[in-house]
């Protein structure tokens, strides 16, 4: 063991980090009662704006733990997220636009149907605030300048070296379960030897943050992302130059590329304030330098994400470059499924076996994202090969064929197609609405129904297929009660499961009341119907549960379905009962040790 001094201090769970991934799983223990606490190298949280796209699926979590106000308050609206801009530089030609994170007219339903809650963007430096501080009065112990240094695990916890940066004195917390969360250079990965693939900084970016007002040059295109593409100017790292809202219209965040395999760039605020001219394309504008950062493009993934008693969450297993918004988004989606587990297993109700899901739930969602992520990259060369600047061409070449598309001849004719193609591709980085919502799990503690998994009718990326197959996130439809609209979402999670019947199955409240008195889990029955307390205000839910009015649906705490009944069985008690105990590893169907193998 690590050297200490101080004295070992106890908890049930310790969180390591307090970006996105740690912050959250302390939001989600502390809410669930769980005894822990959270420690962090830094001062207090991100200090610079680094994940700002926040998606359905997150902000829905953050409903689910009171505090989605928080979050669209402070984010700035979808509305003003999506007339993404390719062009030259914000004042000069426009190559084109693509309406992005679900803008798009017809889009927009497939997002207002899919959840009760809209997409917005909200910067890390806003979004850890709220999840710490939501954390912290909720009973998180936060431990700031607190280093971790060491782990060493036996069977009945993990002792932890940690320092104190303000005094450097060391000390030891001993926790039953570790997460780490310390992101995409996790130590904590490292020496619990978490298997990986891919590479690491396949390329290199410089983050410039600035004030200046743009106003003039976007509020008539208002969106997060300009895309820059200019003959002569490294065009490396993630493809284009990038200018992107942090608030609207006046605090920016300048992504720029260089090669990673030469000497890092010396950035000083007049390189800094010439690189932020050029993309705007007026020097004239004045420009405030806040911070200016470089960063490597990754494409790596865990694929375990446990060791024994200690689990790695967010950045730490998925490592990957901005594209489709998808890092914090993850991240929060890691810590939602592991921390309700932790919180069963601890409190007795479930046997330990339940925590071995979270590998089988979350990694293959991991490898997912970074795969796509890095696609979306490539997904630019289209676009370059369209233009006539893909292929080393010098500057004037470079600005002559993307010129050319003016003409009125056939050749200027097929480029302009072949562009509009090219910028039609990006709807697999901007609208992947099936990536972001799309996850079926499959593990231990999924109950099958012995029907096949649904086929998806359009393409699974851009569009979501809402499902009550056993695995699959519940879908969201507005339920009626005492003349008010809920979300099928708002009447289940809370850590604790639920189950959704109608009339003809009344006899399946009786049976959640036996199966929780049996298991010690509370399971909130809710019959849907007219006279009862709800309705199916739209018969939303009729079209969407994929079971009869006499079958039930029971949801899991993060609103995954655990197990469904198409219809009223003989015994509905003793089917809820133990499809209820295999999820908590107390009990195991057949169907399910099938799985396993």
């Amino acid at each position: 063991m690590h050297d200490t001094t101080g004295p070992t201090l106890h908890t049930d769970v310790l969180v390591i980090g307090s970006g996105p991934a740690g912050a959250s799983a302390a939001l989600f223990l502390a809410t669930y009662g769980v005894d822990h606490m959270v420690i962090t190298k830094y001062r207090w949280t991100a200090n610079t704006p680094r994940a700002h796209i926040t998606n359905q699926r997150t902000v829905e979590i953050l409903r689910d733990m009171g505090i989605e106000q928080d979050i669209t308050t402070q984010g700035v609206p979808s509305h003003l997220m999506g007339d993404t801009v390719f062009c030259t530089a914000l004042a000069g030609d426009e190559i084109g636009r693509v309406r992005t994170w679900g803008t798009h007219p017809e889009r927009r339903a497939d997002y207002v149907m899919a959840s009760p809650s809209d997409n917005c963007d909200l910067p890390q430096t806003l979004l850890e605030p709220i999840l710490v501080g939501h954390a912290a009065e909720r009973g998180s112990r936060i431990r700031f300048d607190t280093e971790y240094v060491g782990l060493e695990q036996d069977d009945d916890g993990v002792s932890v070296a940690v320092r104190d940066r303000l005094s450097g004195a060391g000390y030891t917390i001993r926790a039953k379960y570790v997460i780490g969360a310390d992101g995409g250079r996790s130590q904590v990965a490292r020496d619990i030897g978490l298997p990986f693939e891919g590479r690491m900084d396949l390329a290199g970016s410089m983050n410039i943050v600035f004030h200046a007002d743009l106003s003039r040059f976007v509020e008539h295109r208002p969106s997060v992302l300009y895309w820059v593409l200019q003959p002569g100017s490294n065009i490396g790292g993630i493809g284009m130059g990038l200018v992107r809202m942090v608030r609207p219209w006046d605090e920016w965040l300048v992504v720029w590329g260089y090669d990673i395999d030469e000497p890092p760039p010396q950035v000083d605020d007049a390189m800094a304030t010439k690189i932020v001219h050029d993309l705007v394309g007026d020097d004239t504008v004045p420009v405030t330098i806040r911070s200016t950062s470089l960063w490597g493009n990754n494409k790596m993934y865990a694929t375990r994400y446990r060791s024994g008693r200690v689990f790695c969450a967010g950045d730490a297993v998925h490592r990957h470059p901005p594209s489709n918004g998808l890092g914090s988004n993850t991240s929060v989606q890691d810590s939602y499924n592991l921390a309700w587990k932790l919180a069963a297993v601890l409190s007795g109700r479930a046997d330990e076996s339940l925590l071995d899901s979270y590998d089988a739930e979350r990694a293959p969602v991991g490898a997912q994202i970074v795969l796509r992520a890095n696609k979306s990259i490539e997904e630019f060369g289209p676009i370059f090969d369209a233009l006539g600047v893909g292929g080393g061409e010098d500057p004037a070449t470079q600005q002559a064929n993307m010129s050319a598309r003016f003409g009125s001849t056939p050749e200027a004719e097929k480029q302009r197609r072949a562009l509009r193609e090219a910028l039609e591709l990006k709807n697999y980085e901007f609208n992947a609405h099936g990536v972001e919502l799309g996850q079926r799990y499959r593990s231990g503690a999924v109950v099958p129904d012995g029907s096949p998994e649904p086929e998806y009718v359009r393409d699974p990326e851009l569009y979501h297929h809402p499902t009550t197959w056993p695995g699959a996130r519940l879908p969201h439809c507005w339920l009626g009660r005492g003349g008010h609209r809920v979300s099928t979402h708002d009447v289940t999670g809370k850590g604790r499961f639920a189950l959704l019947t109608g009339i003809s199955g009344e006899r399946w409240a009786d049976a959640a009341a036996q199966a929780s008195q049996r298991w010690g889990v509370q399971v909130d029955a809710h019959v849907i119907g007219p006279g009862r307390e709800f309705t199916d205000l739209y018969d939303d839910w009729s079209r969407l549960r994929e079971v009869s009015e006499a079958g039930c649906v029971l949801v899991r705490p993060d609103a995954h379905v655990g197990w469904r009944s198409h219809d009223l069985p003989a015994d509905p008690a003793g089917a809820l009962s133990d499809a209820l105990g295999s999820i908590l590893g107390r009990t195991r169907s057949p169907q399910q040790q099938e799985v396993s193998r």
